[in-house]
């Protein structure tokens, strides 16, 4: 995959998880972060569950749902 649509990607996926959490982002730089360390995330956990996703759109859902998770973890982590 190009390294300019997997960010694409992470971006997009990153700002999704924001909005779905109702948090205020991260910013650009950090909301890209998320995204990207989301879709491992999101690929690892589909790939684990044996749900298979194919085309841009299945990659963005993988991984704004990885970054979903991750953004619940690290806002899990700051509680404590």
């Amino acid at each position: 995959m190009n390294i300019f649509i997997f960010l694409l990607i992470g971006l997009v996926a990153g700002w999704l998880a924001g909005v779905i959490t109702k948090g205020r982002g991260f910013g650009l730089v950090g909301d890209l972060v998320v995204g990207v360390v989301g879709a491992f995330v999101g690929g690892f956990v589909f790939r684990f569950l044996g749900i298979g996703a194919g085309g841009v759109l299945g990659e963005i859902l993988v991984a704004t749902a990885g970054a979903v998770l991750l953004l619940f973890l690290i806002r899990l982590v700051k509680r404590v």
